[in-house]
């Protein structure tokens, strides 16, 4: 047979997409599943479309979920997340994805896995390629997870219910230290190319820092002007997979992973045009973000490099603290992204010197888009 069916369901979590697989009806050989997912979503693919699979070109659109029974003792389910390559026959199994984290709760309870009764559910996930807990809370009706509502995201056009994330103790997802370096600047010698100021932050994803000005620009680019802008891309690159050496997460530069670690221009708040036209206002929000994810430009912000910003600005002296306006009581911070405004929470305490992150929050909403099988083309093997 040229190809075999697997059930799936497609969601919309945040601002990404994915498809869902329920962990019972999937091999459990990591490399067969890899091998799955990369062909279910189209990759490799070197026009950069994904047009023969279920990804959408770019790396918001091109991942894959399994849900199945916890492992930890305070979990109602795990979560494995799979980034998928675009152009490359590449399943990266190391980080998380927040945005996508929103639609776990959901297929839970939608799929049977967790009862919940109507009003506010709580969904305990075990996250486990970072090994943290997740809890979400969202609305149940009729049994259901409810999408209609009025709650609106950045970079979706259709309001939706909201969904609550708490990220539970989220330093140390990837590396097992907040500040992996030990420091809250570290400088990355490119040699011909300049020196370079990072900070390094490990909270639920693993980010590395690094001032829009230092290229020339001022953080209200877009996607487009950045990768269009000479050098920058290869610059941010190489400081990437330098960082990754410096974290022992690669021999050389070329080791290090695709995914991990991710890294991101900040900037103090200017005037921007979002994507969808809407201008904001250097006074209404707190830091400027253009986050750089799978070697491409991010069109809004990914879910845990919210988060991880969020906490990132309440580490004194790191370059997202120089660059952002203090949090407000509640401890949340307005992160500008391409797509507009995203607010993040985080519990961010110093305590001998060492800085820690008790938790982060997170808004989103989710979407079931559709359900039934998905096809996987004999180069998926089985």
């Amino acid at each position: 047979m040229s190809q075999h069916f697997i059930p799936a369901v497609f969601y919309r979590g945040g601002t990404s997409k994915g498809v869902f697989f329920n962990a019972k009806v999937l091999p459990e050989d990591r490399d067969t599943l890899s091998r799955m997912f990369v062909a279910a979503l189209g990759s490799p693919d070197p026009y950069g479309r994904q047009l023969d699979g279920m990804g959408g070109g770019v790396s918001s659109l091109s991942k894959a979920v399994i849900i199945g029974p916890p492992t930890h003792p305070d979990a109602d389910v795990d979560y494995t997340f799979i980034q998928i390559a675009v152009d490359q026959p590449v399943a990266d199994w190391s980080n998380n994805c927040g945005n996508l984290s929103s639609a776990v709760g959901h297929f839970a309870v939608d799929e049977g896995l967790v009862a919940a009764k109507d009003g506010e559910a709580l969904v305990r996930i075990h996250q486990t390629n970072t090994r943290k807990l997740i809890h979400s809370r969202f609305q149940v009706k009729d049994g259901k997870a409810q999408t209609q509502g009025d709650y609106v995201i950045a970079g979706v056009a259709t309001p939706g219910s909201r969904i609550r994330l708490d990220f539970l103790d989220p330093d140390g997802a990837v590396t097992g230290k907040l500040l992996p370096s030990g420091n809250v600047v570290d400088t990355i010698d490119l040699g011909g190319d300049g020196r370079f100021e990072v900070s390094i932050v490990d909270a639920t994803s693993l980010i590395v820092y690094v001032a829009a000005t230092a290229f020339g620009l001022t953080g209200a680019e877009t996607p487009d002007e950045i990768e269009a802008s000479p050098g920058v891309m290869d610059k941010l690159e190489a400081i990437r997979r330098r960082t990754g050496v410096l974290l022992g997460l690669g021999a050389n530069p070329e080791a290090v992973g695709l995914q991990t670690p991710r890294i991101a221009m900040v900037a103090v708040p200017v005037t921007f045009k979002a994507l969808d036209g809407e201008t904001f206002g250097p006074d209404q929000y707190d830091i400027g973000t253009r986050m750089i994810s799978m070697q491409r430009a991010h069109k809004a912000i990914p879910g845990t490099g919210g988060l991880n910003l969020g906490v990132a600005t309440q580490i004194a002296g790191t370059i997202p603290n120089r660059l952002s306006r203090p949090a407000n009581a509640a401890g949340e911070v307005r992160v500008a992204n391409p797509s507009g405004l995203v607010s993040v929470g985080a519990v961010v305490r110093q305590k001998d010197g060492m800085w820690t992150a008790d938790s982060a929050v997170l808004f989103r909403t989710a979407r079931r888009l559709m359900q039934g099988e998905v096809a996987i083309p004999a180069s998926g093997g089985q």
